[in-house]
């Protein structure tokens, strides 16, 4: 098969590899029908996630045709449209029946295109495939459910939830690539006051208006502590969520919080950040941090399938997945491209 392997900081090639086989009885093969680029696999070849070695497939977010099970798959059946999660789960281990699958004790958690072969290949293994693939709902599109696999669960489980979202809240979100809109469309399910968008890009303030932001600051021509402080009665903003992953962005974040409010920490940081205590412990500033676990996959799902939630509009380029090479240019000079997600078709 053929397929995008990482081989160190800087460096990746779409070269031939051998097709994945079952190595476990939980094991599924799954063609892949439709594939993404994320945020994450940028921080990889970056050199901001050492434990991904020379040789990996990256990728771990898919829509495919389930090939082959092992001899311990009862559910996910062969033909089976399937979600491929970011999030691969035993289901049995103390903290994946706690729902936080991401910390699976029995080698699952975030593992593909990390610690095994991901999905930016023609096929993939998937380990754990009953608690881990999620069959595609009939009449629903690749698009539809792929963004599913990845930054609409981060977006709301670690924005929305961790922060705490309630009618009325006034909520900002700091940087609104992928995962930031991610949780602006799900924030809306909560009935906040007013969504706040803070980037630097005016291409993305913009999109962030179309997916339900009521105010955008542009931080590089505006100053957004003020500026929340004003329509606030200088208080500030209820929650705030980091969904950048530089240190200013966090920092900005716990300057925008009102006292008694939550920052939500969504982005992945690759260098340490400040936590000023000195000024957070006297206004009771909760702070949340977190994997992303998919427990709310099936729930989105749902939504999906009711017309409720519709993703779709995150995508901004379409390539072949042999294309992929062109599509990692794109997507890496957003700021010139203006590139949200870029889908990958087989």
């Amino acid at each position: 098969m053929q397929a995008l392997v990482y081989h160190g900081p800087g460096e990746k090639e779409w070269e031939s590899k051998s097709d994945p086989t079952i190595e476990q009885p939980t094991d599924a093969i799954v063609e892949i029908d439709t594939t993404t680029i994320c945020g994450t696999d940028l921080h990889i070849l970056k050199g901001d996630v050492p434990t991904v070695t020379d040789g990996r497939t990256l990728g771990h977010e898919a829509v495919g045709t389930v090939v082959e099970t092992g001899s311990g798959v009862e559910d996910i059946q062969q033909g089976d449209k399937v979600l491929v999660s970011c999030i691969s789960a035993c289901g049995r281990c103390k903290y994946c029946r706690r729902g936080l699958q991401s910390q699976c004790l029995s080698g699952g958690g975030w593992i593909l295109g990390h610690l095994v072969d991901g999905t930016q290949a023609e096929y993939v293994r998937t380990p754990f495939a009953d608690t881990s693939l999620y069959k595609v709902p009939e009449g629903l599109s690749d698009e539809q459910v792929l963004f599913l696999a990845d930054i609409l669960p981060t977006g709301f489980e670690i924005g929305v939830l961790n922060g705490g979202v309630k009618p009325g809240d006034t909520v900002v979100v700091v940087g609104v690539g992928p995962v930031g809109l991610a949780a602006i469309i799900t924030a809306k399910l909560y009935g906040p006051g007013r969504i706040v968008a803070v980037d630097l890009d005016n291409s993305r303030l913009e999109r962030a208006r179309e997916f339900g932001a009521d105010v955008t600051i542009n931080n590089s021509s505006e100053n957004a502590v003020e500026r929340v402080q004003e329509m606030t009665d200088g208080l500030g903003a209820d929650v705030v969520m980091e969904a950048v992953g530089v240190p200013a962005t966090f920092e900005l974040c716990t300057e925008l919080v009102c006292p008694g409010g939550r920052v939500a920490n969504i982005g992945v940081h690759g260098e340490p950040a400040t936590l000023h205590l000195e000024t957070l412990w006297i206004k009771s500033i909760t702070i949340t941090t977190g994997l992303v676990d998919t427990y709310s996959t099936l729930t989105l799902l749902k939504l999906v399938s009711e017309g409720r939630l519709d993703p779709t509009g995150l995508t901004t380029h379409r390539f072949e997945l042999n294309e992929i090479m062109e599509a990692y240019d794109v997507f890496a000079d957003a700021a010139n491209t203006n590139a949200i997600k870029v889908t990958l078709s087989s």
